[in-house]
């Protein structure tokens, strides 16, 4: 499945730790908006590291499902560049 990952994160520790994190399985695509393809095991370590690291009272973070067809229909202005597939298989 394709996600897109984005929050608002107020502490900048926090905000930190959890792009580092992030990084490991998803793209950074923008400053904090992740995306990528993703099995449902890795969808769900994402969901771990999210509730880990957040302050549930302060922090958001969104995680959207993207269908195929959607994503085609996804449009990108200035410097944003195209996803492309990650060649780094994580197990």
């Amino acid at each position: 499945m394709y996600i897109v990952v984005a929050y608002d994160i107020t502490d900048d520790r926090r905000r930190d730790r959890l792009a580092k994190r992030l990084k490991a399985y998803i793209d950074r695509v923008q400053k904090s908006v992740f995306e990528g393809e993703v099995s449902q095991d890795v969808l769900d370590r994402i969901r771990r590291i999210v509730i880990d690291t957040i302050d549930m009272q302060t922090d958001s973070v969104r995680i959207y499902h993207l269908c195929g067809k959607c994503r085609g229909y996804t449009e990108l202005i200035g410097t944003a560049l195209p996803w492309q597939e990650r060649t780094d298989e994580i197990i």
